[in-house]
C-alpha cells in the first residue's frame, strides 16, 4: 500500500475507540476458565461492532452450553478425561470467533484498535471460574451431597 492510500485511508476510516478481546486472548482465556470467558469477550465484542442482536444471541447460546456442561459434570464416570471439556468448548469458541468476528477484529486491529490486556482476561476469568464452582458447589449441596 503506498503512503498516499494510507493517507486516504485514515481520512476515510475512522479510529476505533473502543476496546475489543483479541482472538488469541479468547481462545486462551476459554480453555483455561471455561465458555462463560468466552460468551462476555464474544458479546462484548459485538456489542462493540454494534451487532446487539448476536450479542443477545451469544448470551442465550452461553447459558444453554453451561447448563448443559454443569449438567454432564454429574452424568459422567468419574475417569472420564476431564481435559476434553476445554477442549471441546475452545473449539466451538474458535469456530465462532472465525466465523463471525474475524474480520471485525482484524478490521478493528488496521484501524488502529486497541484490545484488552491480559490483566483484564485473567480477572474475567477468575470470575468465570468461581461462578461456575459457585454454580456446581450450590448444585451439590441442594442434592445433598456436601455436609
Amino acid at each position: 500500500m503506498s503512503t498516499e492510500e494510507n493517507i486516504e485511508k485514515s481520512v476515510f476510516e475512522e479510529i476505533p475507540t473502543e476496546k475489543i478481546y483479541s482472538e488469541k486472548a479468547i481462545r486462551i482465556a476459554t480453555f483455561l476458565a471455561g465458555p462463560l470467558v468466552a460468551g462476555y469477550c464474544i458479546a462484548e465484542n459485538f456489542r462493540v461492532f454494534n451487532d446487539k442482536e448476536k450479542a443477545q444471541k451469544t448470551w442465550i447460546i452461553t447459558g444453554i452450553a453451561s447448563f448443559f456442561i454443569i449438567c454432564l459434570v454429574f452424568l459422567l464416570p468419574e475417569n472420564f478425561p476431564s481435559i476434553i471439556f476445554p477442549i471441546v468448548y475452545s473449539f466451538i469458541a474458535s469456530y465462532f470467533l472465525k466465523t463471525y468476528q474475524e474480520k471485525n477484529i482484524q478490521n478493528h486491529m488496521s484501524n488502529g484498535g486497541e484490545t484488552y490486556s491480559g490483566w483484564r482476561m485473567t480477572l474475567i476469568g477468575l470470575i468465570s471460574l468461581s461462578t461456575f464452582l459457585a454454580v456446581i458447589m450450590s448444585v451439590l449441596f441442594l442434592a445433598g451431597d456436601i455436609l
